[in-house]
């Protein structure tokens, strides 16, 4: 997530795309969430599950089993809806891809057969975007509201099963989701992907944002 912002803050007129998954697996909450509304923190500790908050809006996930993209731009629409229709198209290229018919549900959810396969957030900084995404792999529902917080076990229970109702993953691999979501976002955007490193300065401002930031109770607690 820090690493999110510097990329933000040093933004130029090329986009950029980060695909990533989650060691060890963590909650996040969007930005304008109470941890202590969301999150069972105790519970997280218990299974050695992190928790953080995100630059980005949007709800409490457990990241677990996913393959999480960042995507920075520039260049988007101002409507909210559309600019989030754009950049989930390359994620529904990239399902295609791999025999699935996936569709965009608006606000910013992508489906297969009306169930959500991945959640996106967004923040917008200095005449640039920043958006979140995932794509769900495979779904443990007993852990994910195990730690997210239900306030009554038969509340809790009917959310289980209503959300094995809404919710699906993939059965793919990472390895070949990542390939075909970077093969979605090259083809949606006609663009030819190249690989980059991180500046040193981008390493040292990343490390200076997790210590004063990412990691403090004050950010991800807003104490």
């Amino acid at each position: 997530m820090a690493l999110d912002e510097v990329l933000l803050q040093n933004l130029d007129d090329i986009p950029i795309l980060r695909l990533y998954g989650w060691n060890p697996p963590t909650v996040s909450i969007g930005y304008f969430q109470k941890m202590e509304d969301e999150v069972d923190v105790e519970m997280c500790k218990h299974l050695g599950i992190d928790v953080i908050r995100r630059l980005t809006g949007g709800g409490s996930v457990l990241h677990d089993s996913e393959l999480t993209y960042s995507f920075l731009t520039r260049r988007y629409p101002q409507s909210i809806i559309e600019s989030y229709k754009v950049i989930c198209d390359a994620v529904i290229i990239a399902l295609s891809k791999l025999g699935f018919n996936a569709k965009f549900s608006p606000l910013n959810d992508i489906v297969i057969n009306g169930k959500k396969i991945s959640g996106n957030a967004q923040t917008r900084k200095n005449g640039a975007l920043l958006q979140h995404g995932t794509i769900l792999l495979d779904v443990d529902f007993e852990k994910m509201f195990s730690v997210l917080k239900v306030t009554k076990e038969k509340i809790r229970d009917k959310m289980i099963s209503d959300s094995k109702d809404r919710v699906i993953g993939l059965n793919k691999t990472y390895v070949e989701t990542l390939s075909s979501l970077k093969n979605g976002f090259r083809e949606k955007f006609a663009a030819n992907l190249v690989s980059d490193t991180l500046t040193e300065d981008e390493k040292i401002r990343t490390k200076k944002l997790i210590k004063e930031k990412y990691s403090t109770t004050r950010w991800n607690l807003r104490l």
